[in-house]
C-alpha cells in the first residue's frame, strides 16, 4: 500500500480532494475504475489507484449526502408551508360555513 506519511504529495492530494466538485470527483473515479479494469498496472500502481478511487468515492458520497440533506430540508420546509396554508384555508372554510348557517 502507498505510505502517505512519507509521501510529500499526500497533503496536497488531500487538499485537492476537498476542493473537487462532485462531477470532477465522479469523472476521475470513472477513469480510475477504467484503468483498474484494463489491468496491466503493477501491484503497487493498482493499490495506489484503488486508494485514490476510495478517496474519490468518499468525496462523491459527501456531495450526495449534502445534496440529499438540502433536498430533505427543502421538502420539509415546503410541507410545513403547505400544512400552514392548508390549516388556514380549512379554518376560513369553517368560519364561512358558520356565517352561512347564522
Amino acid at each position: 500500500m502507498a505510505n502517505h506519511e512519507s509521501d510529500p504529495a499526500a497533503p496536497a492530494e488531500a487538499a485537492s480532494l476537498d476542493s473537487l466538485g462532485y462531477e470532477q470527483a465522479r469523472d476521475e473515479l470513472i477513469d480510475v475504475v477504467r484503468r483498474l479494469e484494463a489491468g496491466g498496472s503493477s501491484l503497487e500502481e493498482s493499490l495506489a489507484l484503488w486508494e485514490r478511487g476510495e478517496e474519490l468515492a468518499r468525496v462523491c458520497r459527501r456531495w450526495l449526502d449534502g445534496a440529499r440533506a438540502r433536498l430533505d430540508a427543502a421538502l420539509a420546509a415546503q410541507n410545513a408551508q403547505e400544512r400552514g396554508e392548508g390549516g388556514g384555508s380549512r379554518e376560513e372554510e369553517k368560519i364561512s360555513q358558520e356565517e352561512v348557517e347564522n
